[in-house]
């Protein structure tokens, strides 16, 4: 017997996540929160003394499965670079004591790139035939992982800075993980013609514009957990269709969407709708006149919902 709770590092949660459908564990979890059986409050950022860092806490409750958790992860200044790290907490809804404690590190990237495929297969035209991933760490590779058959994709472009430098070896690992795609030098010719534009990077500071493509697409974006970090200009807000992953908690954390109605007077209203509406059919689909944007701030119910699956692997 193992101990209750169950204590799962890294090596083992990337293990357990192979046996799991982590993009319909996605999807359902969007439905659940649609139909009211889930809750998310707003994220909790703590700083601590001296700008020397932060962390947050993400929240969730998912009733009808009787569970309820917290993540919590730090961003860590430090002078070789800043360290981020997370745990996930899964806790009983009928007996109050801890089920799982998770290292969340490979839960995290699983969970923010499936909830950027329930977006893209909801919001990306149905002909959509070119993507452009702009990263080359983990957090994009699980993008590709799970958006590269969610379309016809007869062209899939992936640039990072990163590469430029980067070995034979390395280049030709990211080859593998699709045989369509090309390693692209140039940001722009990364995006020329992209239907779907997928942001990975841990920038703090705007990586695209949006506006300033040649036609209107799809730009997804992750960004980081640095101090309203934003990949996409604030003032480009006004000129696209916006889309998040949860309009109740999103505006309050995005950092473009914050500098954008602190500056550009941009509203949260503006918003056309999230993966709840999208998936319960209440939210309008973009009709591509102009470019959409989805933003994803991570839930607390995402890491809640893979935490839980684990554990009833175990």
């Amino acid at each position: 017997m193992r101990p209750t709770p169950y204590v799962i590092e890294q090596a083992e949660a990337e293990r357990l996540l192979a046996r799991i459908d982590v993009h319909q564990a996605m999807a359902d979890m969007f439905r659940d929160l649609a139909a009211g059986h889930a809750v998310q409050p707003a994220q909790q950022l703590v700083e601590f003394p001296d700008a020397s860092g932060d962390f947050i806490n993400y929240l969730g409750v998912l009733s009808r499965e009787g569970v309820y958790g917290v993540k919590t992860s730090p961003y860590i200044k430090r002078e070789q670079g800043a360290l981020v790290s997370a745990w996930t907490l899964l806790m009983s809804m009928e007996t109050g004591q801890p089920l799982l404690l998770c290292d969340a590190g490979s839960l995290t990237t699983a969970r923010t790139a499936a909830t950027t495929a329930v977006a893209v297969e909801a919001l990306a035209p149905a002909d959509a035939r070119r993507l452009a991933v702009i990263g080359s760490g983990p957090v994009a590779r699980a993008h590709l992982r799970y958006v590269k058959g969610l379309r016809d994709w007869q062209d899939i472009r992936l640039h990072s800075p990163r590469l430029a430098q980067a070995s034979a070896e390395a280049r030709q690992e990211l080859r593998a993980l699709d045989p369509r795609l090309e390693i692209v030098v140039d940001l722009a010719d990364a995006v020329e013609g992209a239907d779907v534009i997928l942001l990975c990077t841990s920038s703090a500071t705007p990586v695209l514009d949006p506006l300033a493509l040649a036609k209107p697409a799809l730009v997804t974006s992750i960004s980081t957990n640095a101090p309203r970090a934003h990949e996409v200009p604030p003032q480009s807000l006004a000129g696209m269709d916006v889309y998040c992953d949860y309009r109740s908690t999103t505006p309050g954390a995005a950092g473009e969407m914050l500098l954008a109605g602190e500056r550009h007077g941009w509203n949260s209203a503006d918003i056309r709708g999230d993966l709840p509406e999208l998936l319960s059919d209440k939210a309008q689909r973009p009709d591509y006149r102009r470019p959409v944007f989805f933003r994803s701030i991570g839930l607390g119910l995402e890491d809640i919902a893979l935490a839980n699956a684990l554990h009833r692997l175990l």
